[in-house]
């Protein structure tokens, strides 16, 4: 073979092993982020008749267990804290996220 020739097919090779990052960043639809967008039916169920009623729950003792420890935090400081990760974070996890997403999408205005 060649000089030109096997130059040649090794560049051809280079160059068609340079698309393949690409071409699996996509599914069968060519759309990378398909599986955010639309989660799988299952999921979508799974989501409002397991999660969801959970989720709720947590807020809702949450709640509770911040107006109980209010007292206590207040003389520590740390009011905001104690809020954010007993009422927020399973509030936004219950009412705001999106159906059958995996990851917390409610940052995204979508």
């Amino acid at each position: 073979m060649s000089m030109f020739r096997l130059t040649a097919a090794v560049l051809a090779l280079c160059m068609s092993m340079l698309s393949l990052p690409a071409a699996a960043n996509t599914n069968a639809s060519g759309n990378p982020e398909y599986e955010v967008d639309a989660p799988p039916a299952f999921a979508m169920v799974a989501d409002v008749v397991i999660a969801r009623p959970l989720l709720i729950a947590a807020t809702l003792v949450g709640a509770g267990l911040f107006v109980v420890t209010l007292p206590f935090t207040a003389l520590g400081g740390g009011v905001g804290r104690a809020g954010q990760a007993l009422v927020v974070e399973p509030g936004k996890a219950a009412f705001v996220r999106c159906l059958g997403c995996t990851e917390n999408d409610y940052d995204n205005n979508r």
